[in-house]
């Protein structure tokens, strides 16, 4: 069993510039230890505010071994919970998702009021006090539209993301959006190797036909700098800028999240296989059918494009030390109708490809890290400075918390 001083000299002893050792990837104490000092220390994101559009609305979430529920209250509020009774520990909600006026465990029918407190145990005798025996909190967050927990006692301050995630991703009103389609898919690989593959287009042009009609692999677009390098991409964003969208990269220093507007390719205004609009009504304040894509990563669970007409969210969740499940969420407008507005399999089709592409890479990238004949191997400084930016933040962030040093700054 690997200490927390092993993982540390693991992290140590990486080669710059390279992928990490195979015990990163392969290593259940590793992967305990990634739970330990990053899952349950960050801010995560878990979900959208349209997948909570009533009072009573809840979704359940699994975090390694902590079982999560998101609940909209009567009083309007999202409030997270762990999913884990106060009476014998039982989870109270078993469903992924759904809509109910209390929180009822199934075993012995204590029921929770939606803001956490305890309303009704039947038979616990006169010294027994309801209110010190409510659903234990968590941390829970809204920045534009999307909804982010945190399992640590102390959370990192959050003032900085949701102020920029306002700036950029505020203009496409996601709060004022609803789920046109969720999937859920199971990566057999370790969560980074699935983060990795996102950082990088190097695969795109040979993997992702459907993807690459719209999306451009250009590295100075999509890569670790600024998309000013780009002359598409500088003119994209002095439109865009022109037009009242911020759009520069901006990153935290921590290199956790970052946002970034880029243009996509030729004359296309959305991901569809021939470029048009998936949506007939634009989102938010959006001025004009082409303004690209707004990229926000936030490590270590999620990637997101905010379009014109539609946005996808993306959420990463760990279930073992390889298998990682990936959960996309298309928003629309909440008014546009299916069938009127727009078509289900235009609007999710070059996505479902590309995951599915995506999935199948990672699961082979997996496999060829299994093997005995894998040793770390150098990345494209060009083509791959996103994975090298993603793989040191990794390495920093684990190394702080294992020398004690606590939570980043600025995160």
């Amino acid at each position: 069993m690997l200490s927390n001083a092993d993982v540390l000299s693991l992290v140590l002893s990486r080669k710059q510039g390279h992928s990490l050792p195979q015990p990163f990837y392969t290593d259940p104490d590793v992967y305990q230890a990634d739970l330990r000092h990053i899952w349950y220390k960050d801010w995560l994101m878990a979900a959208t505010v349209a997948e909570f559009p009533k009072t009573g609305s809840f979704i359940t979430l699994q975090i390694g071994a902590a079982a999560i529920i998101l609940v909209r209250g009567a009083d309007g509020v999202l409030r997270g919970f762990h999913n884990s009774c106060r009476h014998r520990g039982s989870r109270v909600c078993a469903a992924d998702k759904g809509v109910s006026p209390k929180l009822v465990c199934p075993y012995h029918q204590w029921t929770y009021e939606l803001d956490g407190r305890l309303l009704w145990a039947r038979e616990m005798g006169d010294d027994f006090d309801p209110t010190q025996h409510g659903l234990k909190p968590v941390h829970v967050a809204q920045a534009a539209g999307l909804v982010f927990v945190c399992l640590a006692e102390a959370a990192p301050d959050f003032a900085p993301l949701a102020h920029e995630a306002a700036r950029y991703a505020g203009p496409h009103g996601m709060a004022d959006c609803k789920v046109a389609f969720q999937s859920t898919i199971v990566e057999k690989a370790n969560w980074k190797l699935v983060l990795e593959n996102n950082r990088e287009c190097y695969h795109c042009s040979g993997s992702h036909p459907s993807l690459c009609r719209t999306f451009s692999d250009d590295p100075d677009l999509v890569g670790a700098d600024d998309s000013l390098s780009s002359p598409q991409g500088a003119a994209h964003v002095a439109r865009c800028e022109a037009a009242g969208l911020p759009s520069k990269y901006t990153i935290t220093p921590t290199e956790q999240w970052r946002f970034v507007r880029i243009p996509f390719m030729g004359d296309a205004v959305s991901y569809t296989m021939d470029g048009k609009a998936a949506v007939s009504k634009r989102i938010g304040s959006i001025p004009f059918d082409n303004a690209g894509t707004c990229l926000f990563f936030h490590y270590p669970n999620t990637w997101n494009h905010f379009l014109s007409d539609h946005a996808l969210v993306f959420r990463v969740m760990p279930i073992s030390t390889t298998e990682t499940q990936v959960t996309t969420t298309w928003l629309v407008h909440k008014d546009a109708q299916e069938g009127v507005d727009y078509d289900l399999n235009r609007l999710t089709e070059v996505w479902l490809h590309t995951n599915d592409e995506d999935r199948r890479i990672v699961e082979e990238n997996q496999i060829g890290i299994n093997s005995p004949g894998y040793t770390p191997g150098p990345y494209s400084p060009r083509q791959e400075s996103g994975v090298i930016q993603f793989v040191d933040w990794y390495a920093r962030a684990l190394q702080s918390r294992l020398t004690g040093r606590g939570l980043m700054a600025a995160e």
